[in-house]
């Protein structure tokens, strides 16, 4: 294609490295308890440590954890760890990227190694990684190398079946949209085609290849800068904003499995404010180490930026628990359990000021 440039091509520099130094400073308040969770330990690393590797910060785990098998990827055949690896980070987004050939011939290929990673300039990053049983390059590289423009495509649930019909390795040249029953809608500004029964299309210019390896297996990450993208009227809200469940979209995990983004399967969970919030390491060590509490829980409560003052637990105690506590006067132990698990219903409500104000209740 006359008038576009290759992308530029690069390497991955296997010497260079991001690392990141932090600690964590503790100050429990001087809370007492009857009782600590016997499953949670809190394994404190040494600071100062003659070991360069160790970090010194704290390490939350769990005593009683399931056994965790460890791997070293050059130990294992690649299929093994392709396998693992898809299997343990998912849900991926789909990139469903339309290119051309040097003959102006589509292409359209599913890749679930994709996301987003830049909002100004907007760049999309996907991989037709190469293929590991036999080390050969896909057809979307190819032509990203020969025309360097792409539409990636959101696939919504209503289409998966087509574009898992469309992942087929067909010969060069077919087009896709014919087999997998597409309908080829034409772009305003690069030149493939963008699919038009996706929800979400967006126009890219590849800016750079970099090829991570040549072995099977390796990546080829195509950065794309988007330059125009269109979303149906049927997936937005009325604020300008794509609505969730309307949009429908689906994730690759691993094997055969795929993930439905709707429905009861979407949730949410607050933005930190801007202020820092207390943290994990300020929450009083018995409410830390609750048998009812669990880590979701322990993360709203660390989310807040400050605690209740000592008025505010009192009146919530005389107004909302009083009855409890004349019940159980005699039973601190049970007492304690069903103020926790009151705080857990809660917190699954996310009134966490409230599940806050219980749980001090029974310290003060």
């Amino acid at each position: 294609m006359e008038g576009l440039e290759p992308p530029r091509l690069a390497a991955l520099d296997p010497k260079s490295s991001v690392s990141t130094n932090f600690t964590t400073s503790a100050c429990f308040p001087n809370f007492q308890t009857e009782k600590r969770r016997k499953d949670r330990q809190i394994v404190h690393s040494a600071i100062g440590s003659s070991d360069k590797h160790a970090h010194p910060a704290k390490v939350f785990t769990f005593a009683q954890s399931p056994r965790m098998p460890s791997f070293t990827p050059s130990e294992l055949p690649v299929a093994q760890l392709h396998g693992l690896l898809l299997g343990a980070i998912g849900p991926r987004p789909i990139a469903f990227a339309s290119t051309l050939d040097e003959d102006g011939r589509p292409n359209l290929a599913p890749f679930s190694f994709f996301n987003v990673f830049s909002a100004n300039p907007p760049i999309l990053i996907f991989s037709p990684a190469r293929r590991g049983r036999d080390n050969t390059t896909k057809h979307t590289f190819e032509n990203a190398m020969a025309v360097p423009e792409v539409v990636i495509n959101i696939v919504s649930h209503a289409m998966v079946e087509q574009m898992s019909l469309a992942s087929n390795e067909f010969d060069k040249g077919v087009n896709e949209f014919e087999k997998a029953g597409f309908s080829m809608k034409a772009s305003d500004v690069v030149k493939p085609w963008r699919v038009a029964e996706s929800p979400a299309q967006f126009e890219c210019r590849i800016n750079e290849v970099v090829q991570l390896g040549k072995q099977g297996g390796a990546g080829n990450l195509i950065i794309c800068e988007v330059l125009r993208f269109h979303i149906s009227d049927e997936v937005m809200n009325g604020e300008g904003k794509i609505d969730q469940n309307l949009i429908d979209s689906v994730g690759r995990m691993g094997g055969n499995w795929y993930v439905r983004a709707h429905g009861a399967a979407l949730f949410e969970v607050a933005k930190p404010g801007q202020n820092p919030a207390i943290g994990f390491d300020k929450i009083p060590e018995d409410i830390r180490s609750s048998t009812v509490l669990s880590g979701n829980d322990l993360g709203q409560l660390g989310g807040v930026q400050e605690l209740p003052d000592e008025t505010e637990v009192n009146e919530w105690r005389l107004t909302e628990l009083s009855e409890l506590f004349v019940s159980m006067e005699e039973d601190p132990r049970q007492l304690e359990d069903t103020l926790h698990r009151k705080a857990a219903e809660l917190l699954s409500e996310k009134k966490v000021k409230e599940a806050w104000l219980t749980l001090l209740s029974f310290n003060n």
